[in-house]
């Protein structure tokens, strides 16, 4: 257990505290009227927590690179905390009716297909890393949450009908960013299984 390797782990770890409390932060579970400030605080904190494991996800990273630390473990545990990490977030997004639950479930479809094709082509000895649009859409996504995150705390409010760009509403243009990211999301995955189309469909390698 080096350290990008605990570092992946305690995102596991971070990951499961801000589901608790993003899960808290509605009130539901307890008198929130008698405890001023306190939903405030537990999603101010959520939301801090969400940012260290997403900084962790590019330190982990960067650290076993210039270490040369990479091991077994940390290739198939690192992909898969940030799965963990996207899927929780973004349920959260959808329980808060921050996003449509339809975006949601494209974005998930296509990480969970794309982690197949990985390990399919692992078992065959292909490595498949991340291009400039995989790396295009994992920031996307990124700012996606951060700026979802941001409202869910109470920054601005994407809801807010009182505020229109050339007569757009927030909301609006907060849905075509959503439907952007999903389409870069979709259109990246679809790269790999063409790119990668041997490792599922034999007799197709590229001459």
């Amino acid at each position: 257990m080096n350290i990008p390797n605990i570092l992946t782990v305690a995102r596991v770890v971070i990951i499961l505290v801000f589901v608790v409390l993003a899960s808290l932060a509605g009130g539901e579970f307890y008198s929130a009227d008698k405890m001023p400030g306190s939903i405030l605080l537990i999603r101010g904190t959520a939301y801090a927590l969400a940012i260290i494991a997403a900084l962790t996800d590019l330190l982990d990273g960067y650290l076993a690179r210039r270490w040369n630390q990479i091991t077994d473990f940390g290739a198939l545990m690192d992909p898969l905390a940030d799965k963990v990490f996207i899927t929780a977030t973004m349920i959260i997004a959808v329980y808060y009716q921050l996003m449509p639950a339809w975006i949601v479930i494209l974005v998930l479809s296509r990480e969970f297909m794309v982690t197949g094709l990985r390990t399919m082509a692992a078992k065959r000895g292909v490595v498949i890393a991340a291009d400039r649009w995989g790396k295009l859409k994992t920031f996307l996504q990124m700012l996606m949450l951060a700026l979802a995150g941001a409202s869910w705390i109470g920054l601005y409010n994407l809801k807010d009908k009182s505020f229109s760009f050339h007569g757009i509403l927030l909301w609006d243009l907060w849905l075509l960013f959503l439907i952007a990211i999903v389409l870069i999301t979709v259109l990246s995955g679809l790269g790999y299984f063409i790119r990668y189309r041997e490792v599922f469909l034999p007799g197709t390698e590229q001459k």
